[in-house]
């Protein structure tokens, strides 16, 4: 995540899914178009706090995710690399669609916290690294023990589990962020992806769970209500024969109005039973 004129900087792979190669795609596509359309893509499409709402500018909450800083190659290539070392794992995990969408609410959280936080700023945030710290958090919710190892000043390998990794960075955006160092960064806004990200998670897990209990209990109360349906036709059929058994020792005339209403209510539904189906 970076303001336009800055960028920020920082080692892991899996197979290139559907949902990571268009991604890729899309990102590495709009890169060149900012190039040849120049500085409009961000005035369009970067996130404006100070304007986001006043001006209902809605769609910046979605499009800046998309744009990368041009006088800066690395700032694309870095997240463009974190997006394919962590997300091909978390998609084939969560599912193509469902990845997707928690991308795309990764990315508006980070953008969401990022403008509570400075909605008064001028200063235009482009980037996906709000987005693919979202990732990241599913990954070590996913594959917390999963050791990750990384290359240190690019040649001291160092391992280091998921859930940890994911601490140390939001340790830094966090120590960042409140010290204000490195300005040019939004650093709030990595934080808002990985809030973002857990949140959905956890809650997402909740309402599965909710979900299983009320199917359950649905379930359990239309059994209930078919055995007691069984039950009742017990009774009636027992209550039949026993009316049967009385008309072959005295008689149908002997019959009081109840036991001929029961008759009438059983030769019902057995025509009932033996109308052929439409």
């Amino acid at each position: 995540m970076t303001y336009y004129d800055r960028t920020v900087r920082f080692g892991f792979g899996g197979g290139l899914t559907k949902a990571i190669k268009y991604l890729l795609i899309i990102n590495i596509a709009v890169y060149v178009f900012q190039h040849l359309i120049g500085d409009s893509m961000v005035s369009w499409f970067g996130l404006y706090p100070h304007t986001l709402f006043s001006k209902f500018k809605i769609w910046q909450l979605f499009t800046y995710m998309f744009l990368h800083s041009r006088p800066d190659p690395l700032h694309l290539i870095f997240n463009m690399f974190m997006l394919w070392m962590f997300g091909g794992e978390v998609e084939r995990t969560l599912g193509t669609r469902e990845f997707v969408k928690y991308y795309l609410i990764c990315g508006v959280g980070a953008a969401l916290l990022h403008v509570i936080i400075f909605f008064n700023s001028p200063t235009p945030v482009i980037g996906a690294s709000g987005a693919i710290y979202g990732v990241m958090v599913a990954f070590a919710v996913l594959f917390p023990d999963r050791v990750i190892t990384l290359l240190l000043f690019f040649f001291l390998p160092v391992q280091v589990l998921a859930k940890y990794l994911v601490m140390i960075f939001a340790a830094i955006s966090l120590f960042y962020g409140v010290f204000r160092i490195d300005g040019g960064v939004a650093h709030f806004a990595h934080l808002g992806g990985m809030a973002a990200g857990f949140i959905y998670l956890k809650l997402d897990w909740r309402m599965d769970y909710f979900n299983t209990w009320l199917r359950r209990k649905r379930e359990s109360r239309q059994l209930l209500e078919k055995l007691k349906k069984e039950q009742n036709m017990q009774r009636f059929r027992e209550r039949v024969d026993a009316i049967l058994d009385k008309i072959n020792e005295v008689g149908y005339d002997n019959l009081n109005a109840e036991e001929k209403r029961i008759l009438q209510e059983a030769s019902e539904q057995l025509s009932r039973q033996k109308e052929p189906e439409n």
